[in-house]
């Protein structure tokens, strides 16, 4: 992924992404870090479409297991002491 450092967008404005953008996202580095990312409204929307699809993925899944009977009620204390979470 292609980076550019947040005052080169200060002191060239919206061209310097623009121009990052034709190669893909764009980290936008702020402090010496990764702090933001730019990416153009279509790659914005295939990952939102992909997220969306995903998330009813698992909703179906769960709702296969609720039926199949793959589930159980327990409270939320007792999944923490099965877990080791605490103490």
């Amino acid at each position: 992924m292609k980076t550019i450092p947040a005052r080169e967008i200060k002191r060239r404005g919206i061209t310097a992404v623009d121009e990052a953008l034709k190669t893909g996202p764009v980290h936008v580095i702020k402090n010496d870090r990764p702090s933001y990312v730019i990416m153009d409204e279509a790659h914005y929307r295939e990952l939102f479409e992909k997220r969306e699809k995903a998330y009813i993925a698992r909703v179906r899944a769960s709702l296969k297991d609720v039926k199949a009977g793959r589930v159980r009620r327990v409270t939320a204390q007792k999944l923490i002491d099965e877990l080791g979470l605490e103490g």
